[in-house]
């Protein structure tokens, strides 16, 4: 795709979740509940086809398959596997930390 059809993250409707928030989810302790049928009527494939790396339904098995071996995914598991950034990190990195002697 050429740069000029790309969608840039200000452009689009909906944020996507950032990594800490799937890292929470994705935590034994964590888990979400199931939701009730009646809330996963709204969901596509009625939330069966779900990518909790990536936090995105899908419509059926086979959509679901082929993003397992898309670029992004693979790229999402990997970030995921990162140490998280916290925010002792970024005080240190602005200036705002303790000092190394």
């Amino acid at each position: 795709m050429s740069k000029k059809h790309r969608q840039s993250n200000k452009a689009r409707k909906r944020k996507g979740r950032d990594l800490d928030e799937i890292l929470e989810d994705l935590k034994p302790e964590k888990i979400p509940k199931m939701l009730d049928p009646l809330d996963k009527i709204d969901l596509p494939g009625y939330g069966d086809f779900k990518c909790k790396t990536c936090d995105r339904h899908f419509i059926d098995e086979k959509n679901y398959q082929t993003h397992l071996t898309t670029k992004l995914h693979k790229r999402q598991i990997k970030r995921l596997q990162e140490p998280p950034y916290t925010q002792a990190e970024a005080d240190l990195a602005g200036g705002l930390g303790p000092r190394p002697t």
